[in-house]
């Protein structure tokens, strides 16, 4: 293979590929000790994507994240790296072509191994709609072509209805006249998430999850740093930073409430719900793209299974949490079903999963199907920049902009944005080693599928996993229920990942959560066993990770059994938090906190 990771000269210029306990103590250890240069709240996508940013312009960069990176709305998105052919038609067209041009850079430069092609149709239920969905679709493909480099996709392409059913034969051929096709690009969200923050911390980056900002330090009016609570020890401390830039997205508001400010733009969340099914449910070579009479409806493909969503619908319960109810469940089916021959019943529902956009509102009131998917960058706090809004796909844009205006405010001269050339880990040799993937098969008798799952995963830092089934040959076996996850990923997860606790395993750094018909119950007490040995977990700590575990799962299915939000949040919420054992209790809120210097 290509090697293990990307070389730098010393580590002066990196401080480690690996997010394991050790190197979380040591970045905590840090911002402790020392002042940094910008300190980011939030281990979502765009938080990480800050302290990437930061940290490559040669700053000294600190990260706190409150639970596990991308555990909010990063983990929970369609997977799509899009441009968002539905803006278009709200002549939203600078968004269009500026997500179009970071998706040619994720699937050729940053993340060839993460961020792949997929195919989409759009089937046409009268020819009438052809001319107008593909003066659409050529405006897309124009712009894909108006950045520094070639797209990476094919052109949009027009089919009969012939065509159509022989590429998706369970179509409903009384209900479509035809069909156009074209491409984007999808994403393992979290996985995704997980690389970058790797990425942060061998460029410098102080990285450390499991850490709440409980207030801020201001000196007068100004923000210096913030007040934090290690929940993994129950530590409270102060980080010093000349920039703080808050990234925590529908928690926008909250943490803005901390500081005594309102700020001049409001975050409203909005409830997305997919629903995830096994592939032999419908045949078909590509996803689908439907028109619904809020906003659209994707059917996705996705390894084994299909995903299929997503709501819009606002969301003011818990933001840790959202809940998909019944009713959710029902739209969707009731949506894709529209065009499918053989329908879709709740009992080929595999998985489902809520998120929350952080959209941008100017004004009370109105649907969240209308709310702008653009960013927005304040400053209003001295010490402090906000970021909020914007696209999952436009994450690295959004991080730039964030960073410009910290950097605004510091003293001396720092370089501009470079992360338009900076590959995530796993990404430099990728495309050598799949091409490799048949030798190193059967160098470690491994089937080629279990390669190119790993390849497709970690890129060329497949080297690190091939080396734990050398030394562990049994951690080779699949985890029970979950038959494209190896017990060598759990173990990887804990000690390169950042990974704390059973359920950072089986959600996020893995999405066992919602592709195994039983939610990951069975692979539970398996993973939680790989990761004692990992973390030093003891009997008590192990059965007690396992029980929080099968508790949430638990919640999550009763919750999509009740009709409204209401009711569905009170069900899930019923499951305790992740609280480690020998943590300190949360006291009340620390707030602001003025220092005298």
């Amino acid at each position: 293979m290509a090697g293990k990771q990307q070389t730098a000269p010393s580590k002066s210029v990196r401080r480690s590929a690996n997010l394991g306990p050790e190197e979380r103590a040591k970045a905590l250890a840090s911002m402790r000790e020392r002042e940094v240069d910008v300190l980011v709240i939030g281990g979502g996508i765009v938080g990480v994507g800050s302290a990437l940013d930061a940290v490559t312009r040669g700053l000294r960069v600190g990260l706190v994240e409150a639970r596990d990176f991308a555990s909010g709305t990063s983990s929970r998105s369609s997977k799509l790296i899009h441009g968002g052919i539905r803006y278009l038609e709200q002549l939203n067209f600078g968004l269009v072509r500026e997500a179009l041009i970071e998706r040619g850079l994720l699937l050729q430069r940053i993340a060839p191994h993460l961020v792949k092609p997929v195919r989409f149709l759009y089937p046409l239920t009268n020819q009438l709609e052809r001319g107008y969905i593909g003066a659409g679709m050529a405006l897309y493909d124009a712009f894909s072509y108006t950045g520094f480099m070639r797209p990476g996709v094919p052109l949009h392409r027009h089919l009969t209805k012939k065509q159509m059913l022989k590429e998706i034969p369970s179509l409903d051929p009384n209900a479509l006249v035809g069909g156009l096709t074209y491409y984007d690009a999808q994403v393992d969200d979290a996985r995704y998430v997980a690389e970058l923050a790797r990425t942060a911390s061998f460029y410098g980056a102080h990285v450390a999850s499991r850490v709440r900002a409980e207030g801020f330090l201001k000196v007068g009016e100004r923000v210096v740093g913030i007040q934090a609570h290690d929940y993994e020890t129950g530590e409270r401390f102060e980080i010093r930073a000349k920039q703080v830039v808050n990234a925590t997205g529908v928690w926008t508001g909250d943490t803005q409430a901390m500081v005594g400010e309102r700020g001049d733009f409001r975050v409203r969340a909005s409830k997305g719900v997919h629903l995830v099914v096994p592939r032999d449910r419908f045949h078909s070579s590509m996803g689908l793209l439907l028109r619904t009479e809020k906003s659209v409806l994707f059917v996705i493909p996705w390894g084994r299974h299909w995903i299929i969503g997503t709501t819009d619908t606002d969301w003011e319960l818990d933001k840790a949490h959202p809940a998909a109810t019944a009713a959710d469940i029902d739209y969707i089916l009731e949506h894709v079903n529209s065009v499918l021959a053989t329908k879709l019943t709740r009992a080929d529902v595999e998985g489902v999963y809520a998120g929350l956009r952080p959209l941008l509102a100017a004004a009370e009131g109105g649907s969240t199907a209308n709310l702008s998917r653009e960013h927005h960058v304040s400053h209003t706090v001295p010490g402090l920049v906000m970021i909020a809004g914007g696209k999952w796909t436009t994450y690295r844009v959004m991080a730039k902009d964030a960073i410009d205006e910290a950097v605004s405010a510091i003293d001396g001269k720092v370089p501009p944005s470079c992360t338009e050339d900076i590959p995530l880990l796993g990404a430099v040799g990728y495309r050598a080693a799949w091409n490799k993937r048949g030798k190193i098969a059967k160098a470690f008798g491994l089937h080629k599928h279990r390669v190119e799952h790993l390849l497709n995963r970690y890129g060329v830092m497949t080297d690190d996993l091939l080396d734990i089934i050398r030394e562990r040959p049994e951690l080779a076996e699949p985890l029970p229920g979950a038959d494209d996850y190896l017990g060598a990923e759990v173990r990887y997860a804990c000690l390169a990942e950042g990974a704390l606790h059973l359920d950072d395993v089986l959600a996020r750094r893995t999405r066992i959560s919602i592709e195994a018909w039983d939610r990951g119950v069975a692979a539970a007490p398996v993973a939680a066993r790989i990761m004692a040995e990992a973390l030093g977990w003891d009997e008590e700590r192990i059965e007690k990770e396992i029980n929080t575990y099968n508790k949430r799962v638990a919640a999550e299915l009763a919750s999509q059994e009740l009709p409204d939000d209401e009711s569905a949040d009170r069900a899930r919420t019923e499951a305790p938090e992740i609280v480690p054992l020998g943590a300190l209790p949360v006291a009340e809120p620390v707030g602001t906190r003025a220092q005298a210097g």
